[in-house]
């Protein structure tokens, strides 16, 4: 269940919720809200923080309980850290810990007052979503396979202050946290649960429960007559047969589409090249690219963007198995072009070539892939940043300001024609890896020989998909990344008509 959003002209001491929130800076500067509650309780708080009980440090957060003259049950106070130092990035911080904190607590309705706080650059908009974003976030619980412990999710309802011209940010918060939660769903969800033919169960009822949306599931005799040789051969060591899902969403009249295309290997052994290092755990995510642009496309349709879009998922698994394909195969893509599998474990851009391939049938007027691709990206950029590449400097920049405004960042990488030499292949047209330097680089050049003469870009999202360890869960991203540029798009269509 997605947290319910609302705005309302609301008063600090006299709204009744199970909690407010309210914040304060470093050194005892109160936000307007916070100061209001501190007169209502006879200067409470003052006192607390004349006895040193609250710095109103960045990161940290108070819970009061049954303030005299207040009318909340609970009042929850966040630290902003120091007056006039607040930008993007802390305020989201800032969103992070008062929305940690309001999970746990036995209250069903909240309503938070952070939205008066003065962010660098940034209107009240973008502050309600990014709060909204974050209580979200915090409120999702993961129940499918396990008996829910204590009571589950308590927040219900999150109420915020602020004037009704804040009211789109609130409502796009909206729309990209159910795509998230459904991302979210998809990607913790194990891998006997979660294979292909779940992931097109799950999009036909997308397809179901949207009106406007068109849904195409193709069999393997469909990609047989197509020539998919190399998504095919991918999916032979398997005995969950490979799918490939077309989602289509006409908000934008007659204009051509944008496409997003994601990579669901629903499980990644390997292959052949068996995964011996540790980690296989954690190849459920694998399709992570996949589920990304499903929670991106449903965000969209939520939206009710004013664009054509269609989505193709490439959902196979990598087993090994008798049949399985091997390292020295040569393949031949949907594009006719042969490639040499150097390593069955650099399945994802097999299975993503012939993806590509056919979603230009579409005549997208742009493409951006979203794959939990490469290693060597988490190596370059760790977890905070997804590798962006593109050889359309326009459409790099449109992406990369899209993460920015949404914090879910990208850093581009090259993609030169330089490092295609790694590819050659005597065998085939080229290979499926380049060899252990620029490995993320090189797997991005593998797919731009399929792009060729298309306004594209590809992001690996292989570092920010999830959260590593045992209790590492899927982060949703890239949907805020991928929402936030459709958004622009339909804003930037519009403007042209």
């Amino acid at each position: 269940m997605t947290l319910e959003f609302s705005l309302d002209s609301l008063v600090a001491d006299a709204c009744e919720a199970g909690c407010i929130v309210v914040g304060m800076h470093d050194k005892g500067a109160l936000g307007a809200s916070a100061a209001r509650v501190d007169a209502a309780s006879g200067g409470h708080i003052t006192r607390l923080i004349a006895s040193g009980d609250c710095t109103g440090k960045a990161g940290s957060s108070l819970l009061l309980h049954a303030l005299p003259g207040v009318r909340a049950e609970r009042v929850l106070l966040v630290g902003l850290g120091e007056p006039g130092a607040l930008d993007a990035a802390r305020f989201q911080r800032v969103a992070q810990e008062a929305a940690c904190a309001l999970a746990s607590l036995p209250a069903q309705l909240a309503a938070s007052f952070l939205g008066e706080i003065e962010v660098s650059d940034k209107d009240a908009a973008w502050k309600l979503r990014t709060l909204a974003l974050a209580a979200a976030q915090h409120a999702y619980r993961y129940t499918a396979t396990l008996k829910p412990q204590g009571p589950g999710v308590r927040l219900k309802r999150l109420v915020f202050a602020a004037a009704a011209s804040a009211a789109q940010g609130l409502e796009q918060a909206r729309g990209m946290a159910i795509g998230a939660d459904f991302t979210r769903a998809l990607a913790n969800l194990p891998p006997n649960i979660c294979n292909p033919a779940y992931l097109a169960e799950r999009a036909r009822q997308l397809a179901a429960e949207h009106p406007g949306v068109a849904v195409e599931v193709l069999e393997r005799a469909d990609m047989e007559k197509l020539g998919m040789g190399s998504l095919l051969a991918v999916a032979r060591g398997s005995a969950n047969a490979p799918k490939l899902i077309v989602l289509r969403w006409n908000g934008g009249g007659a204009a051509k589409p944008y496409a997003l295309v994601g990579k669901g290997i629903t499980f990644d052994t390997g292959g052949i090249n068996l995964k011996v290092q540790g980690g296989i755990e954690e190849m459920k995510f694998d399709m992570g690219g996949a589920a990304g642009v499903l929670g991106a496309f449903l965000a969209a349709v939520e939206l009710r963007l004013s664009i054509n879009l269609v989505c193709v998922v490439a959902a196979v698994e990598n087993m090994p198995d008798g049949d399985a394909y091997r390292p020295s195969d040569v393949l031949t893509t949907m594009s006719g072009k042969t490639v040499e599998v150097l390593n069955t474990d650099a399945e994802g851009r097999l299975v993503l070539c012939d993806a590509l391939t056919y979603v230009q049938r579409f005549e997208p007027q742009a493409i951006v892939d979203a794959a939990t691709l490469t290693g060597a990206c988490v190596v370059a950029l760790g977890k905070h940043a997804s590798g962006l590449m593109s050889k359309h400097d326009d459409l790099a920049a449109e992406l990369l300001a899209a993460g920015e405004n949404t914090l879910d960042r990208a850093w581009r990488l090259p993609l030169w024609d330089d490092y295609q030499i790694q590819l050659e292949s005597v065998f085939a047209d080229f290979a499926n890896i380049g060899g252990k330097g620029a490995g993320a680089i090189t797997a991005g050049c593998f797919l731009a020989r399929f792009t060729e003469g298309r306004r594209w870009a590809h992001l690996d999202i292989a570092g920010t998909a999830w959260s590593e360890g045992r209790k590492g869960m899927s982060t949703a991203r890239p949907v805020p990344l991928l929402t936030q540029w459709l958004i622009d798009r339909a804003a930037a269509d519009a403007d042209s008509r």
